[in-house]
């Protein structure tokens, strides 16, 4: 289940142990008028996803790692949705990874997660 996570057109050999994905809508202005109606304008709705990866040697942790932490503003990211596989520009955000063991000079680590934050709008009004 690798390969259903592809980042700037790369596969890393690391599973995908879950995908989960928010359909975040952003708003240029909301607010409530004197009667307490609200007035808003919608820029769009956005998809983003929050990707855990399971256990992998530690020469894919390590290029994955380095991946997701690489110092660029958006990557092309592809991953699954309700029609298959959607491809959009993101950025990463809330890397994380724990610590397992340490064995003689070997870290093991587990638990890598990511934030892709779309820098568009999925759906727009």
């Amino acid at each position: 289940m690798s390969d259903i996570v592809i980042i700037d057109s790369e596969t890393y050999d690391v599973p995908v142990l879950n995908i989960d994905i928010s359909a975040d809508f952003l708003d240029k202005f909301a607010e409530r008028s004197a009667d307490g109606k609200l007035r808003r304008e919608l820029i769009g709705v956005y998809f983003n996803y929050r990707i855990t990866f399971g256990q992998a040697s530690m020469t894919n942790y390590a290029l994955l790692w380095k991946k997701l932490t690489e110092p660029v503003e958006f990557h092309t990211v592809s991953v699954p949705d309700e029609d298959g596989m959607q491809e959009f520009e993101a950025y990463f955000s809330g890397v994380n990874s724990t610590l397992k063991k340490v064995v003689g000079s070997n870290y093991y680590w587990r638990d890598l997660s990511v934030n892709f934050i779309a820098q568009v709008p999925a759906r727009t009004p």
